[in-house]
């Protein structure tokens, strides 16, 4: 009785697998809610960040209509100063971009810039103990 069961339990089985779902990738079917001809890009964006805890302090914008893009980002440099490009996106000529930088660079001194003093291990002593 037991192999019966067993016989048609895998036989159930062998026709359950048999009967999966097929897959075609064929080619997409047209549909009349899209066209051939997609919009021209266009969009513009900005955002930045000023964190008086950390000194983070950077920009980002830009523009696009259709095949004219322009933009500029800026970034505090941990020298003090300012660094910013301002950038446009030329069809032949690509990517073309203007570095600037605003004040002057700063290297205070820090206690971590001074020299450690050169570390010598005690000498040892050879004797009897007290």
């Amino acid at each position: 009785m037991n192999t019966k069961v067993l016989i048609l339990l895998g036989l159930l089985a062998v026709v359950a697998a048999d009967k999966l779902p097929t897959y075609f990738y064929g080619e997409p079917q047209e549909s009349s809610e899209y066209s051939d001809e997609a919009e021209p890009p266009k969009y513009d964006f900005a955002f930045g960040v000023k964190d008086g805890y950390s000194g983070a302090d950077f920009a980002h914008e830009e523009a696009r209509d259709e095949d004219e893009t322009r933009g500029s980002y800026s970034v505090q440099l941990p020298d003090g100063r300012l660094q910013k490009v301002t950038y446009y996106v030329d069809g032949d000529n690509g990517y073309v971009a203007e570095v600037s930088y605003e004040g002057e660079a700063q290297y205070p001194e820090s206690q971590e810039s001074h020299e450690a003093p050169v570390y010598a291990p005690p000498r040892p002593s050879y004797g009897y103990p007290q």
